[in-house]
C-alpha cells in the first residue's frame, strides 16, 4: 500500500524527522488516515505509538508516523466513525487534520498530550510552550509533583558560619 500523501513529506529536522507541507495547507483541511499496526498490549509503548486507550495501541506508518508535537500545533488527530456498506459499525478511523493555516514547506505538528506521569521537557520553542510535553489540563498536577520533589531533594540550608 502506498502512503504517498499528496498534502505532505517527511523531512527532517534537528531532533530526527517530521512531516511537512508540499503545498500551503487551509485551515481544516482532511490531510489523511494515519494507518499503521494495532497492538493489543497495555504494556506496549514505541517512540511512535498512538495510545487508543485500553489495551491497545496503533504505530503508525510513513508519514504521519513523524508527526512532532508542539504545545501551539497547526495539526490534530480526530476519530472518524466508519460504517460498514451494510449499516454495521466498523472500528473508528484516525485522521489528520489542520487546525490553522499551513504555509508550504512548514512543518505539521500535533499536541501530544501526554499524562503527567510520562512528561518529558518540551522543546517546541512555541511563544506558548508549556515547558513540558503534558496535556494542558494536566500541567498543574505536573508542576506541582515536580515542586514537591524538588523541595524533597534540597539540601538542608546550612547556616553561614559567622564571621569574626
Amino acid at each position: 500500500m502506498s502512503t504517498a500523501n499528496p498534502w505532505v513529506v517527511v523531512g527532517k529536522v534537528p531532533f530526527g524527522k517530521g512531516v511537512f507541507a508540499k503545498q500551503a495547507i487551509p485551515a481544516g483541511t482532511e490531510l489523511g488516515q494515519v494507518l499503521g499496526k494495532i497492538i493489543d498490549d497495555a504494556e506496549y509503548t514505541s517512540t511512535y505509538c498512538i495510545d487508543l486507550g485500553d489495551t491497545l495501541s496503533l504505530e503508525p506508518r510513513t508519514p504521519f508516523r513523524y508527526l512532532n508535537h508542539c504545545c501551539v500545533p497547526n495539526s490534530m488527530l480526530h476519530m472518524v466513525e466508519v460504517v460498514y456498506e451494510d449499516g454495521t459499525p466498523a472500528p473508528s478511523e484516525i485522521h489528520v487534520a489542520a487546525v490553522a493555516d499551513i504555509p508550504k514547506g512548514a512543518e505539521l505538528t500535533i499536541d501530544y498530550q501526554w499524562s503527567a506521569a510520562g512528561a518529558i521537557k518540551c522543546l517546541c520553542g512555541s511563544d506558548q510552550c508549556r515547558g513540558w510535553v503534558v496535556a494542558a489540563e494536566e500541567l498543574p498536577q505536573l508542576l506541582k509533583s515536580k515542586t514537591k520533589r524538588k523541595k524533597a531533594k534540597s539540601p538542608a540550608r546550612q547556616r553561614a558560619p559567622k564571621q569574626r
